[in-house]
């Protein structure tokens, strides 16, 4: 099943917004692809090879941000335990998927979320 091109140009659009932030690193731990800063997970990429549904998963800490991403059709709280700490996992394939645009914002409000101070007044000051 592999993902829809326009699911793929979203993916990669957040991917390189992510790595573009402040001290962004990626790795790729369980075989999937994550954006770290400071040693820390700020946004899961998953994996692009069909055997999961294309999708983000954010800190989305903001009571409206939160709310708002849960609304996109397949969103879920994130599993591990992670969704009671804000954790949203969003597809990005289908109808009613966010747009590009609305994913750099929710990243970088998941990266605001773990980035250490420093790093948020790098970001501020561009």
């Amino acid at each position: 099943m592999a993902a829809d091109r326009n699911a793929l140009r979203k993916w990669g659009s957040a991917r390189e917004f992510a790595l573009g932030l402040p001290g962004a690193g990626e790795e790729f731990p369980w075989g999937e692809t994550v954006a770290k800063v400071n040693g820390k997970v700020f946004v899961f990429l998953g994996v692009t090879d069909g055997s999961h549904p294309l999708g983000l998963t954010l800190k989305l800490t903001g009571e409206e941000t939160h709310a708002h991403a849960l609304t996109c059709p397949g969103a879920e709280p994130a599993g591990y335990g992670l969704g009671k700490a804000g954790w949203v996992w969003v597809p990005l394939e289908g109808k009613g998927a966010p747009a590009a645009e609305l994913l750099r914002d929710w990243v970088e409000e998941s990266y605001r979320a773990v980035a250490p101070r420093r790093l948020l007044g790098e970001l501020d000051a561009r």
